[in-house]
């Protein structure tokens, strides 16, 4: 399985981070082929799914992920997500956290990890789709961070 970290410092507060990162179709906003929404409940609760759906031409999939964790970040308490993959495709799984540094007035550390397997895709490519993960998903956690109006 192919595993990636990924972690970004942020002067926007843990909540605002917190929304920014599980506005899901955000996630797809400026991603070539891929659109993100919320395919069964609101986003917001365990049980809950997010899809991802790829499409280049006829070559189409869905990578469907189940909310399996859902803590919002509290005073003293990180805000964590675990998703799994539930798809055929597409298995493994991703956590969000979002923390307050230790000592820091202001400010919030995010980090994405993310295990992904494809299915027939032998293990040797592990590193060139961990590569591909860490830019694809970089961008978008720069982006869902980065300077610009709250999500909505």
């Amino acid at each position: 399985m192919a595993r990636f970290v990924l972690t970004r410092r942020s002067p926007l507060l843990p909540a605002v981070c917190w929304e920014r990162l599980t506005a899901w179709p955000r996630h797809g906003e400026r991603v070539p082929f891929t659109r993100v929404s919320v395919a069964r409940g609101t986003g917001r609760r365990a049980g809950d799914v997010i899809l991802a759906r790829t499409a280049i031409g006829p070559f189409r999939f869905d990578d469907p992920m189940e909310l399996v964790e859902l803590t919002a970040p509290a005073a003293g308490r990180d805000g964590l997500c675990r998703l799994e993959k539930r798809g055929r495709p597409v298995l493994g799984w991703a956590e969000l956290r979002v923390r307050a540094p230790d000592g820091a007035a202001v400010g919030t550390e995010v980090s994405w990890t993310e295990e992904i397997r494809i299915a027939g895709l032998p293990g040797f490519f592990d590193p060139v789709v961990a590569r591909a993960g860490r830019l694809v998903f970089g961008r978008v956690l720069d982006r869902l961070l980065g300077p610009g109006p709250p999500t909505p």
